[in-house]
């Protein structure tokens, strides 16, 4: 297979933070699809093991492992044990993050600066730690999980939306400062995805009709449906392959058509 067309991750060795379950797993699922080696954290041993038995039952041999991304001793820790136990790490998926929900005015600073850690000084400090053996080896895919606040505001996610902008031009600085390297940096900008923690908000209404925050994600997806994690695997895959060796500095925003479209006239 030609080399721009080539999207096999045979041989690649491919780090998802946060990848126990949810968006993270099903990215991993679809590399492993592909051929890479999966490794993974979390922040407790508890999700780490649900993680493990997850992959197991999927038919992945993963590598799991207990780190806080936001902790920059223990990330170099991380990279330089898995660079011992399994290998260099050709893909990075900076997938780990947390929202908060609520208005700005009463938001404590505190956890403005939380969501601020998790969602944009982890992916500096793992790519930054990740970065060095990439430029040795000659080649290497980061791949942030951005999303569409990172272009969108809106009601009660002020931390998240400012988080996620700014993981969108750490994405194009990271491409900036090291293409040169043959290292490519892009990020994936989720549309709304039906995970567990959207559950709520997609239940039927005891008088049988949609939750009004479901039948407003319906009305403005050209798709006409939520995403499934699932629908996230083949960019990722696309990003971490050879396929994309001149794609550098990019979001590419899978969302069903939401950001193309106006929505439709009130009847």
């Amino acid at each position: 297979m030609d080399k721009k067309t080539n999207f096999s991750l045979e041989g690649k060795i491919a780090l998802i933070t946060g990848a126990s379950y949810g968006i993270g797993f099903a990215i991993a699922k679809a590399m492993a699809g592909a051929g890479a080696t999966i490794v993974f954290n979390d922040i407790k041993q508890e999700l780490v093991d649900k993680g493990i038995a997850a992959y197991k039952e999927a038919g992945i041999d993963a590598h799991g492992y207990v780190c806080d991304v936001t902790n920059e001793d223990a990330v170099n820790e991380l990279v330089k044990k898995v660079e011992s136990e399994v290998g260099v790490i050709d893909i990075l998926v900076n997938n780990a993050g947390i929202i908060k929900r609520i208005p700005m005015i009463e938001m404590s600073a505190k956890d403005f600066r939380q969501v601020i850690d998790v969602d944009l000084n982890a992916p500096f400090i793992v790519s930054k730690a990740v970065i060095p053996s990439m430029i040795k080896k000659g080649h290497g895919k980061i791949i942030n999980i951005c999303s569409m606040m990172s272009e969108f505001g809106r009601e009660t996610v002020s931390a998240y939306a400012a988080a996620k902008g700014g993981l969108k031009m750490l994405t194009r600085n990271i491409a900036s400062e090291y293409g040169e390297y043959n290292i490519q940096c892009n990020g994936i900008g989720p549309g709304y995805i039906a995970t567990p923690q959207t559950a709520p908000l997609r239940e039927i209404q005891p008088d049988g009709s949609r939750h009004p925050f479901d039948q407003f994600i319906i009305s403005k997806t050209p798709a006409g449906r939520w995403g499934e994690a699932s629908d996230l695997g083949g960019p990722a895959v696309f990003l971490a392959s050879d396929a994309s060796d001149f794609v550098n500095g990019q979001i590419l925003y899978v969302d069903g058509g939401i950001q193309a479209y106006i929505g439709k006239q009130p009847s």
